[in-house]
This record gives C-alpha cells, sequence and structure tokens, in this order.
C-alpha cells in the first residue's frame, strides 16, 4: 500500500513545496493563513469544494472560479497571481497526474502564476505511476463525467474508462507534473483524509 509520507519525501526530492495534514480542516486553516491579499484562481476541483475554500480565502482574497461565486470566464482564473486546485492521481514516487477536457484547469497548473497550490487527499495516491493513471481514467474520469453529466460509456456505468469516441467525453488531455515547472512555485498539500474524487 502506497504511503502518504514517503510520497511526501519523494515530491520534495524533486523540488516540490510539501505540507503534510492529519485532516482536511488542517489544511484549509493553512491555506487561509498562506494566501493572503491575492488575486486567486481556482480550477475546477471536488477537493477545494469539499474543503469549503472558496468561502474562506474569498474573505481576503480576490477569487475567480467559475463554479462559485459571481460568474467569471475560467481565463480570469487562468490571470490570478495564485492558482488553487488537486490531481487526479498521485504515485509513491511523485507524479502528480490530471485528466482534463476543456485544458483551463490543467494549462493553469503549469503557467502563468506566480505559486501553484495543489491539494491532494490520501485517496488519490497510488504505488507507482501506472497506478495513478488508472486511477485517473478509471475512477476520478467516470465520477466526474458523472458529476457534469456527460453522456458517455464511463459516466452511464460508473466503473472505468472505454476510451470512448462520445462527443461529450472530458478526457481530452493528460499533464503529469514530474517537477515543477520553470518560473513557478509548486506546493503540494497533502491530506492524510479522502477528499474528491
Amino acid at each position: 500500500m502506497a504511503d502518504l509520507k514517503k510520497a511526501a519525501e519523494n515530491l520534495r526530492a524533486r523540488g516540490f513545496a510539501v505540507q503534510l495534514f492529519q485532516t482536511g480542516s488542517e489544511a484549509a486553516d493553512y491555506l487561509d493563513r498562506a494566501v493572503d491579499g491575492k488575486m486567486v484562481g481556482f480550477g475546477g476541483s471536488v477537493t477545494l469544494q469539499q474543503l469549503g475554500l472558496y468561502e474562506r480565502l474569498s474573505a481576503h482574497n480576490q477569487v475567480f472560479w467559475h463554479w462559485q461565486g459571481t460568474p467569471v470566464s475560467t481565463g480570469e482564473a487562468a490571470g490570478a497571481q495564485v492558482y488553487c486546485s488537486s490531481v487526479n492521481g498521485l504515485s509513491e514516487d511523485g507524479d502528480l497526474i490530471n485528466i482534463d477536457g476543456n485544458g483551463n484547469r490543467v494549462a493553469a497548473t503549469l503557467f502563468g502564476h506566480e505559486k501553484v497550490y495543489l491539494v491532494v487527499g490520501r485517496n488519490k495516491l497510488a504505488d507507482t505511476y501506472d497506478g495513478a493513471l488508472w486511477r485517473a481514467r478509471n475512477i476520478a474520469a467516470p465520477k466526474n463525467a458523472q458529476r457534469l453529466g456527460s453522456k458517455t460509456p464511463c459516466a452511464a456505468k460508473g466503473d472505468r474508462c472505454y476510451d470512448c469516441k462520445s462527443p461529450g467525453r472530458i478526457c481530452r488531455g493528460l499533464t503529469v507534473l514530474w517537477r515543477p515547472m520553470n518560473g513557478a512555485e509548486t506546493e503540494v498539500v497533502l491530506i492524510d483524509e479522502d477528499l474528491g474524487y
């Protein structure tokens, strides 16, 4: 079974800043203190939603999230100083995997911000890169397709990826962060609770 502390060590060895918390509440408190007086963009993330981060950070930051608040474009979130999102899979070795349909979330984790926070629950962790990729495709993607009401085999059955050709397919792009991108600090906030998909 994959070890969250070992993943934290490996992420640090790869150059990521890492925080490890026992609970989502502790992680939310930390992020509430760490991000202050900034323009903040949020990527679509059930993890962030479950932590109530939009409400907390909006109290003392300008937060752009197309899921909540005043309607905004994903471009506004992409232009923020700080970007917050999650991942669909994390290997114990420190591979951070995301799958996206529109590209706004994965693009924003790669470029354009002073700092990126990736908030990750223990349920995203797998032993290997292949396991993390399998998790992203066969657990996270079907649940997200169901949440979005997609007309795809994975949404209908909720059991796995069918590598479908459906027009409503949300799995259109894959990113893997092996190291922080040049020019932006990336911090991984690990939480020893199940959060998000």
